[in-house]
């Protein structure tokens, strides 16, 4: 019995010093509600929301902390579910591969995690790269450099050509004849043999390139790439293994056979159809717009020589129709998860996208809900991040304004918190 009182003691002390924050929120958006609540107040303890009071509430002891953010608007940490962490786009971007070493690439990247994490997005879904991306994921689980939590696919899929096939543009002597190691795929066999690869190297989901791509030396941006077979072994593939698949696609051919073959998520969707939205809607495929990134190619597009000449005509053409076929795709009901392809322009300028959705037609909230509440359905991760929740990880942005009536505000994230410690006040 003493041995139980002793415990129970120990247990209490230890409850009573754990320090918590108290923050003071003048705005707190309510991103399952879709409500904005005003006078709140967040308790943090380690790395986790302990309680979420209206009023402010004070701290109980010396030893807690109490920050002021009565002016602000607080919010849910954000998620991006389609960036490339590795690298960011240049005129020197065609050279770099034959230039920079596996270092070279792991410093830069390291550098674009924590300017993506400093403009507010904690959580982010990296859709390819050279699997850099998974040591550096690892590295900040570990607490060894700033960055957000990263959901990564490893080594995007593609096919011999394809957008995805990492030999495309080169001299003959240097292509030879990548395979499913590599990530390139032909068949059936080669499909789930590069899934179980992307598996042993350490990916979080699969990404696979199902159209031509705008960024890619090759002539088309939007014919189909891979067979619906191929596609079907894919995604049953990684199913088997607990991964989600996302697709890359421009053409409407392309998403269609990606759509019926089982992906959960389609990037870009530029000249997505009405049938395919359609498509989209009954089998509950989400679409991860990227409005950003197609701007963003415009205007590179308009600089003589930042492109090889390939690419040009594919820029001017595939990049003006993303807003568009979002505000269809929205107006028809189509799930909308938030994603900007960040690394095809600046990281760091992410929060540009929720102005081109309202823009577009979606209103203020809706666009926040779809980088938190659904981006964390997606991922599975509900019961951790996307809203402000008791027992919910302690991922915690402010912005100066309110984002309902000024959604530019966005761009301008003053208050950055991940799991509990404060990264940017």
């Amino acid at each position: 019995m003493k041995k139980i009182i002793t415990l129970f003691s120990l247990l209490f002390t230890v409850l009573i010093s754990a320090q918590s924050t108290y923050l003071h929120c003048g705005k707190l958006i309510d991103t399952k509600n879709g409500e904005v609540l005003k006078e709140m107040t967040i308790v943090i303890t380690g790395n986790k929301i302990t309680d979420v009071k209206k009023g402010y509430v004070y701290a109980l002891s010396d030893k807690d902390n109490t920050i002021d953010l009565r002016t602000k608007t607080v919010m849910p940490g954000l998620i991006d579910m389609h960036v490339h962490i590795e690298s960011q786009l240049s005129s020197k971007s065609y050279v770099e591969p034959f230039v920079l070493n596996e270092a070279d690439v792991a410093y830069n990247a390291q550098k674009y995690a924590k300017i993506t994490l400093l403009s507010g997005f904690t959580t982010v879904r990296d859709l390819g790269g050279t699997g850099v991306n998974v040591s550096l994921r690892n590295a900040i689980n570990q607490g060894k450099v700033d960055g957000p939590r990263i959901m990564t696919a490893e080594k995007a899929l593609g096919t011999t050509g394809g957008h995805a096939d990492p030999t495309n543009g080169r001299n003959r002597s240097l292509v030879g004849d990548p395979g499913p190691k590599e990530g390139v795929v032909n068949s059936v066999e080669d499909a789930r043999k590069a899934v179980r690869q992307r598996y042993k190297n350490g990916a979080d989901m699969i990404k696979i390139t199902a159209t031509g791509g705008v960024l890619s030396v090759a002539k088309s941006g939007q014919n189909p790439q891979f067979t619906l077979e191929e596609i079907k072994a894919i995604t049953q593939t990684a199913k088997d293994y607990g991964m989600h698949v996302a697709a890359h696609a421009h053409g409407d051919e392309g998403m269609q056979r990606a759509i019926i073959g089982g992906v959960k998520t389609i990037e870009h969707g530029t000249l997505m159809s009405d049938e395919t939205m359609e498509l989209m809607k009954k089998h509950n495929a989400y679409y991860v717009p990227t409005i950003t990134a197609g701007k963003s190619v415009v205007s590179k597009a308009k600089i003589k020589g930042f492109f090889p000449e390939i690419i040009v005509p594919k820029a001017l053409a595939i990049g003006p129709k993303i807003q568009e076929t979002f505000s269809k795709a929205y107006k028809k009901g189509v799930n909308i998860a938030f994603g900007t392809d960040a690394g095809v322009f600046d990281h760091g300028e992410n929060g540009k996208e929720f102005g081109f959705m309202v823009e577009a037609g979606m209103p203020s909230i809706e666009t926040i809900q779809s980088a938190t509440i659904t981006n964390a359905k997606l991922l599975e991760m509900s019961d951790k991040i996307g809203s402000i929740g008791i027992g919910m990880l302690a991922d915690i942005i402010a912005t100066d304004d309110d984002p309902i009536k000024n959604i530019h505000t966005m761009e301008k994230v003053s208050f950055v918190m991940k799991n509990g410690h404060i990264y940017k006040q």
